[in-house]
């Protein structure tokens, strides 16, 4: 039987630039469903459930940093933001407010086909980790539970909920305790990024996966350590 294609929303004011993405994703075989507005992303995405949703962050009315703040309150759809380039500031809003990566306009369809690529990879192994998942795959830590056949988290007793990159970040740490990574390497590995990243990035991923973390246990949040000029590691009380 055939895999359903991945459905992905394009949201931009601009039919030039919906026209253009488009036409680079249906080429691979993604299935498009276009807004082109705040409002009509926002009724969208909760009436559906979309693989990826790419957002440009200037949107008349309720901007694409606003749609993503107000979706990530109740869903963890990965989201790629749209940014002009030398909105340096809206970038980082964006990841802010829960963003997994942006693309700068102008973009090359290399581009936006690999890091639609890599999310899409990253988001999707969900269902390939449950058909292989048993009991041995859950890490057990002080203050931490992660249960990676359910992809459920536990901090203190309490379950968090993590968008898809929050979670295979934290995944990847936990996978080897007190080992440090910089910021590189994850980027490579967790992002499966080696042409484009940027390094904060992986920063802003750390700094909201603490937030997270620390609202219902401030002492799995501070486990995430920084080791100053290098990178970060999930470290473990003896």
């Amino acid at each position: 039987m055939t895999e359903p294609a991945h459905r992905i929303l394009v949201v931009d004011d601009e039919e030039r630039i919906r026209r253009l993405l488009k036409m680079y994703l249906e080429k691979e075989g993604y299935e498009i469903e276009e807004a082109e507005d705040g409002e009509s992303a926002l009724r969208m995405a909760a009436g559906k459930d979309y693989d990826l949703i790419m957002l440009d962050v200037m949107l008349p009315g309720i901007d694409g940093v606003e749609v993503c703040s107000r979706l990530r309150q109740v869903k963890a759809t990965p989201v790629i933001m749209l940014t002009a380039k030398g909105e340096e500031m809206n970038r980082v809003q964006g990841f802010e407010a829960g963003a997994d990566d942006y693309v700068v306009k102008p973009f090359s369809p290399r581009e936006v086909i690999y890091r639609v690529k890599a999310i899409l990879r990253r988001s999707s192994a969900t269902a390939f980790l449950t058909k292989e998942a048993n009991s041995s795959n859950n890490i057990v830590l002080p203050h931490l539970v992660i249960e990676h056949d359910a992809h459920r988290v536990s901090a203190g007793g309490q379950e968090v909920s993590l968008t898809p990159k929050e979670y295979e970040l934290l995944h990847y740490l936990a996978v080897s305790p007190d080992k440090v990574f910089s910021r590189e390497e994850l980027l490579k590995d967790v992002w499966n990024y080696e042409f484009f990243g940027d390094l904060r990035t992986v920063d802003t991923h750390v700094k909201r996966l603490r937030e997270k973390l620390n609202k219902v246990s401030p002492e799995a949040a501070s486990m995430i350590t920084t080791v100053w000029g290098v990178g970060y590691k999930l470290e473990v009380t003896k």
